[in-house]
C-alpha cells in the first residue's frame, strides 16, 4: 500500500548568458508591464464605495472642519502679527 515517492532532485538552473537576459526582458516586458494594471483592476473591484448619503455627510465634516481651522489659523497669524508689531515698537 505504501509507495514510496521517487525522489526528484531540482535540474540545474543553466547560467543565462547577457543576451539570453536581454531576450527574455523583452520577451516577458508586456507581461511585467499588464500586471500592475491587472491588480489595479482587481483591487479595484473589492473596494466598498459609500453610499451618497454617507459621502454628503463626510464632505460637510470635512469643509466644516476645514473652516474652523482656518478661522483658527487666521486668529492665531492675527495675534502673532500684533505680537510682531509690539515688540517692534518697544524695539524701535
Amino acid at each position: 500500500m505504501s509507495e514510496v515517492k521517487a525522489k526528484q532532485t531540482p535540474a540545474k538552473k543553466e547560467k543565462l548568458s547577457a543576451m539570453d537576459k536581454v531576450l527574455n526582458f523583452f520577451k516577458n516586458l508586456p507581461v511585467n508591464i499588464a500586471k500592475p494594471f491587472k491588480n489595479t483592476w482587481r483591487e479595484r473591484k473589492k473596494v466598498t464605495w459609500p453610499t451618497r448619503e454617507n459621502l454628503i455627510k463626510s464632505t460637510l465634516l470635512v469643509l466644516t472642519f476645514m473652516v474652523f481651522m482656518g478661522v483658527v489659523i487666521g486668529l492665531l497669524d492675527m495675534g502673532s502679527t500684533e505680537v510682531v508689531k509690539l515688540l517692534s515698537g518697544w524695539a524701535g
